[in-house]
């Protein structure tokens, strides 16, 4: 390939913390890492902050490259990434430019600002390299809205690990037909396996939205519930749950108020599903089914051990040390909405406060920051991880790879409520994990459309 065919992407900080590993993400083109991209993970290697981890894996990742033998001449001119399985098709080159050594560019930004200093880095190797194409690659909005206004050509996102373009494409775990399941489904064929009524349904009846494993599906006429146990050559399986029962379904007093209450309270008891992805707005249901499934199959049926609830939010790891007490005291503040619901699911009792402290011994449920899960190995469990909007993928991958043998892993957040930096709801860790999960068959996923919690709060969510 041609020199000029090549293109030259100058990464800022915030990529290496969303992906420390981005630099094997470009192929046959090169990539130049700013001295101000080295000195802010510098800094931030060394904070009590989560992205701390990420700066330091960053480094190492360059330390690999470009120590040892590499002359100063090499790394300014461009080492080779070197080529490896995971990375077979990576033929650019790795630099260093010394950003704090440029002169003056036509149209740079004024003042040490690092934002402006990395933007005028990426100017100047444009009007240096001219014409080959030089973009700037960050994950801040308004970083790049900026270097667009002082006439960087190419400016983008970093969107390496971002599985579709859109959220509105995002699976929903359920699929609805139009009218009918019957009339739409005219050739099935139907037997019994054991307690279970399975149909038979070609395959060509769905062509125009593809199912998978552990999907529902369900019909406009609110007759017909079923999920997808099987997809063969030929045909689909599914499960007919029927609406009645689906619908009659109790965990621990609560039954499902609409139908994907139903699926869900459905996928969350079932124990052959390991992994339960539940989204949607606020005040769907997801933090009161998930933990009212927790304590049917922990204290009722007796099917696992423990209930440990965890969560991440921007602030724990920089401020749950100030807090008095133990960690699961450090948590609560962080982890109201869990006590909030315990109240919802007592209030009726004699002594609601005594059924709640009753309930959390006998149930085992533990509070956890989701700082300290790193390196455990949880058994016969039933994990919670709420608010998982705010995690990254790799953050994700951290908490599902701790799940041991007989652990139930129930995942829920609402994309509409990212507070993380530098995440968008097409990023989030949340997105990824329905997408790379929904042909696996020890999972389900549901988006519970509809908000229950109140009038008022359904008003809000549709209107504001």
């Amino acid at each position: 390939m041609e020199p000029d065919c090549k293109k030259l992407f100058v990464l800022d900080t915030n990529v290496l913390l969303h992906d420390p590993l981005a630099i094997y993400s470009f192929k046959e083109h090169d990539v130049v890492i700013p001295m101000t991209v080295l000195e802010e993970l510098d800094h931030l290697k060394d904070s009590k902050r989560d992205i701390s981890r990420d700066a330091r894996i960053a480094i190492r990742a360059l330390e690999d490259i470009l120590g040892g033998n590499v002359s100063p001449e090499q790394i300014i001119n461009g080492v080779p990434l070197p080529c490896s399985e995971e990375h077979a098709d990576v033929t650019g080159t790795l630099s260093i430019f010394a950003d704090h050594q440029i002169e003056s560019v036509v149209g740079e930004l004024p003042g040490g600002h690092n934002d402006n200093r990395i933007i005028n880095a990426a100017l100047h190797l444009q009007k240096v390299h001219h014409p080959r194409l030089v973009a700037l690659v960050t994950k801040d909005i308004n970083m790049r809205l900026k270097a667009k206004g002082v006439g960087i050509e190419r400016v983008e996102d970093y969107r390496t690990d971002q599985l579709i373009e859109d959220i509105r494409f995002l699976s929903k775990g359920f699929t609805c037909i139009d009218g009918d399941f019957w009339q739409h489904c005219t050739n099935v064929e139907t037997d019994r396996q054991g307690r279970q009524t399975i149909h038979h349904v070609p395959k060509d009846d769905f062509k125009d939205e593809p199912l998978y494993i552990n999907q529902y599906v369900i019909d406009e006429t609110d007759e017909f519930c079923g999920r997808v146990a099987q997809i063969n050559k030929q045909s689909i399986e599914l499960i007919d749950l029927g609406r009645d029962r689906l619908m009659n379904q109790e965990a621990w007093g609560i039954k499902p108020k609409n139908i994907y209450q139903g699926m869900a309270l459905d996928a969350l008891l079932d124990p052959n599903i390991d992994l339960v992805i539940l989204t949607g707005p606020a005040g769907c249901g997801k933090t009161l089914l998930a933990l009212a499934a927790a304590l049917e199959l922990v204290v009722e049926r007796n099917q696992y051990d423990k209930v440990i609830v965890t969560r991440n939010t921007p602030e724990i790891a920089e401020s749950i040390g100030f807090l008095p007490g133990t960690e699961e005291e450090k948590m609560a503040p962080w982890l109201a909405a869990i006590t909030d619901t315990l109240e919802v699911l007592h209030k009726h009792d004699v002594n609601p406060e005594g059924s709640m402290n009753y309930i959390m011994e006998k149930a085992n449920i533990q509070f956890k920051s989701v700082n300290f899960m790193r390196g455990r190995s949880i058994q016969n469990s039933i994990v919670i991880l709420d608010e998982c909007q705010n995690l990254t993928a790799s953050q994700i991958k951290t908490m599902i790879t701790r799940m041991g043998e007989g652990t139930k892993l129930i995942c829920s957040g609402n994309l509409a409520q990212i507070d993380a930096n530098y995440m968008s709801a097409v990023s989030s860790g949340l997105t990824y994990i329905v997408e790379r999960f929904k042909d696996f068959e020890g999972s389900a996923n549901v988006y519970l459309n509809g908000v229950m919690r109140s009038r008022l709060a359904k008003f809000a969510e549709e209107h504001l």
